[in-house]
């Protein structure tokens, strides 16, 4: 597979700058950082950006998560690795990155569960967190952005 369009072509420093805001934002709360990457890990794999997979595992590691959680992430609800509060920040993940598959594209059993883990702020991150996840993912699936050959 081949890129489509280099990401700097996208990523104008306007955007880099509103990008680093949105990202600043998200991480201003209490919410655990590896519970953020774990979440962009999930959104990333559902909507197959290799780049944000690639990163995000790698992220995740660097704060501090294991192998058996980073293989496990796909499979989150058929393992013992994932803590209630993760479940639910997972599932929320989910819901809001496949918005299209239901008619209530998240229903009140997935936001109560959250709910009950978070707090507001961290509710607003977490979903602010989501969807910015879900930003970078179409944008590098579109230009077929490749995960680095080797990260320097």
């Amino acid at each position: 597979m081949q890129a489509r369009l280099d990401g700097a072509a996208v990523a104008q420093p306007d955007v880099m700058k509103a990008i680093n805001l949105l990202y600043k934002a998200a991480r201003s709360t209490s919410l655990a950082p590896t519970t953020l990457e774990l979440v962009h890990l999930r959104a990333s794999q559902i909507n197959g950006c290799s780049a944000c997979v690639d990163s995000g595992a790698r992220a995740a590691k660097k704060a501090g998560e294991t192998d058996e959680r980073l293989f496990a992430v796909a499979a989150w609800r058929e393992t013992p690795y994932f803590t209630d509060a993760e479940r639910a920040a997972l599932a929320l993940a989910e819901a809001a990155t496949r918005l299209a598959d239901r008619g209530d594209a998240v229903p009140d059993e997935i936001w109560q569960a959250a709910a009950k883990h978070y707090d507001e702020q961290e509710l607003g991150a977490l979903v602010l967190w989501i969807a910015t996840t879900n930003f970078f993912n179409r944008i590098n699936a579109t230009i077929r952005t490749q995960a680095p050959q080797n990260w320097g």
